[in-house]
C-alpha cells in the first residue's frame, strides 16, 4: 500500500513538473557546473551526499588494472546493449552492459535480470573463456573491496560530520532553552565518556558491502541519435534520469569512470563555454520532483570517482550526460538479493517440490496435498523460476558464454525443477475433476490455481511475443 501510495506521489509531481516545462517553454530550469559562483554552496547544501574522488587520490596500479581489464572485456566483445522493458513496449539500451559480481548474484532493472559474470571468488570453481578475462573479473573485484573501503570511509566521515552538527545545534539549543540530550536527537548516541558514537559496525558493513558491479561503455559518436536532457537543457544524454533500482536500503553505489580522453577533447575544455561542456561527460543530479532547486552537472574525466551516500538515491535523481570520447563506467552496487540469487531460487524450488511425492513400488507420482495456500506457493514458484529466472535467461544469458559457462550447470537444475512442477499442475488438474473431492476445499484451490494458470498463459504469450 505505502509503494503505491509513493508510485502514485510521484506521478502526480512528475506530471506537475511537465506541465511547468511546457510553461517554459525554451526557458530550462537552471543547473550549475564548477564553474559557477555558486557551484560548491549548492553542492554543499542540496547534494551534500554526493562525493567525489579525483582520479589522482586512486593509486595509479589500481587505474593501470581496472582500465585494462574494461578494455580487454571490450576486444572480446563481452559489452551487450540490454533489451528493456517501459511501460509495456521494448526499448535497446544506448550504453552497453556487463554485470560481474558474486556467483549466483542477478541484477534487475526496467524488468531485465542481468546474471553476473562470477568474479573469482574462493571455494568457487569458476572457468573462464581465456585467462584475460580472468584477469580482467580479478581487477574489478580489486577495485570493488577498493571502493568498499572508501565506502565505508565516507559514511564515517558522514556520521561525524552531521554528529558535530548535532552538538553545535545542542549547544545553541542549551544557551537558548531548556537542555536536550544528544541521544533525544535520534542520530547519534553516547557511550560513557560523552563521545558520540556513530552507527554500529554492522550497518556500514551492510550498505557497502557490493556484491556486484554493472559495467557500462558507450561510444558516442556511434550513436544515431541521444535523447535530449529535457528539464535543464543539458544536453546529450546517454543514461535518462532515474533512481537505481534493487539496491538494499540506504546503500551506498559508488563509481568509477574512464573516459577515453584525447587531446582535441582536453582543449575543448578550456574554453569559456555556458553551461556545461558537451565535449566532456558528466554525471547530472537533481532534487526528485524538486521544481526550484538548481540540477548539478559534474564533470567526469579518466579515473575519476563518486560515492552516492545514504538515501541519495532516493531523494534525488541522475542522469549520465555524454560526452565526444568512448567511455566506461563501473558501478558497484550492494543489490537487494533477497530474492536474486541462485541460493534463492534453489531454496524456493526445493520448497515447491517437497509435495511431489514418488510411491515406492509403482514410482507414480502425486501430491502429498490439495490444500489450497500448498498447491498456491507451489505454482507461484512455478511462475517465478519460468518468469523470473529461466526466461530471462535465455532470453539474453547466452551471450554471458563468451566469459564463462558457469551458469550452464544452474540453468539445467532449474530446468530439471521446472519440469517436476509441470508435473504437479497436471497432478492438480487431475485431482480437482475427481469426484471424491470435498465441493468446498475444491473450489478454494480451483480459484486460487486458475489465477496463477491465467498469469502463466498471459506471461507465456508475452515471451513469446518478445
Amino acid at each position: 500500500g505505502g509503494t503505491m501510495k509513493r508510485r502514485a506521489g510521484e506521478r502526480e509531481k512528475e506530471l506537475k513538473k511537465k506541465k511547468l516545462l511546457e510553461e517554459l517553454g525554451e526557458n530550462r530550469l537552471p543547473y550549475l557546473t564548477p564553474a559557477d559562483a555558486d557551484f560548491h554552496q549548492l553542492w554543499k547544501t542540496k547534494y551534500s551526499k554526493l562525493i567525489f574522488r579525483k582520479s589522482d587520490t586512486v593509486p595509479e596500479e589500481l587505474h593501470q588494472m581496472v582500465q585494462e581489464s574494461f578494455l580487454t572485456l571490450r576486444e572480446h566483445n563481452c559489452f551487450f546493449q540490454d533489451l528493456v522493458r517501459i511501460k509495456g513496449k521494448d526499448f535497446l539500451t544506448p550504453v552497453s552492459r556487463i554485470l560481474i559480481g558474486n556467483p549466483g548474484c542477478t541484477y534487475k532493472y526496467l524488468n531485465t535480470r542481468l546474471f553476473t559474470v562470477p568474479w573469482p571468488t574462493e571455494g568457487y570453481d569458476i572457468k573462464y573463456c581465456s585467462p584475460q578475462i580472468h584477469d580482467a573479473c580479478k581487477a574489478l573485484m580489486r577495485l570493488n573491496d577498493y571502493l568498499h573501503i572508501e565506502a565505508v570511509k565516507a559514511l564515517q566521515e558522514q556520521n561525524l560530520s552531521e554528529t558535530k552538527e548535532i552538538k553545535d545545534t545542542t549547544v545553541i539549543d542549551r544557551e537558548q532553552s531548556s537542555p536536550t540530550s544528544l541521544t533525544e536527537q535520534g542520530s547519534v548516541s553516547k557511550d560513557q565518556s560523552g563521545v558520540c558514537v556513530p552507527e554500529d559496525d554492522r550497518s556500514l558493513k551492510n550498505r557497502t558491502s557490493y556484491n556486484l558491479t554493472l559495467l557500462n561503455y558507450m561510444d558516442p559518436l556511434q550513436m544515431l541519435y541521444l535523447k535530449q536532457e529535457p528539464y535543464f537543457g543539458m544536453g546529450n544524454m546517454a543514461v535518462s534520469w532515474h533512481h537505481d533500482e534493487n539496491l538494499v536500503e540506504r546503500s551506498v553505489v559508488a563509481v568509477y569512470s574512464y573516459s577515453c580522453e584525447d587531446s582535441a577533447i582536453e582543449e575543448s575544455n578550456e574554453q569559456e563555454l555556458k553551461g556545461r561542456d558537451p565535449a566532456v561527460w558528466h554525471v547530472g543530479l537533481k532534487v526528485a520532483w524538486d521544481i526550484e532547486t538548481p540540477g548539478l552537472a559534474i564533470p567526469l574525466h579518466q579515473g575519476d570517482i563518486y560515492l552516492m551516500l545514504d538515501d541519495l538515491n532516493m531523494t534525488h535523481q541522475h542522469c549520465v550526460l555524454a560526452g565526444l570520447s568512448p567511455r566506461f563506467s563501473s558501478t558497484h552496487r550492494v543489490a537487494d538479493s533477497s530474492r536474486g540469487t541462485l541460493e534463492y531460487i534453489l531454496g524456493q524450488c526445493e520448497l515447491a517440490l517437497e509435495n511431489l511425492q514418488t510411491d515406492s513400488d509403482s514410482l507414480a507420482l502425486s501430491l502429498k496435498s490439495l490444500e489450497a495456500a500448498v498447491v498456491k506457493q507451489a505454482e507461484e514458484i512455478h511462475n517465478e523460476v519460468e518468469f523470473e529466472w529461466l526466461r530471462q535467461f535465455w532470453f539474453q544469458g547466452k551471450r554471458y558464454l563468451k566469459c564463462t559457462d558457469w551458469w550452464l550447470k544452474p540453468m539445467a537444475k532449474l530446468e530439471e525443477f521446472w519440469r517436476k512442477m509441470e508435473i504437479m499442475t497436471s497432478l492438480v488438474l487431475s485431482e480437482v475433476r475427481k469426484e471424491q473431492q470435498i465441493e468446498e476445499q475444491r473450489n478454494e484451490t480451483v480459484s486460487c490455481f486458475l489465477l496463477l494458470l491465467e498469469e502463466r498463459q498471459k506471461l507465456r504469450k508475452e515471451w513469446t511475443a518478445r
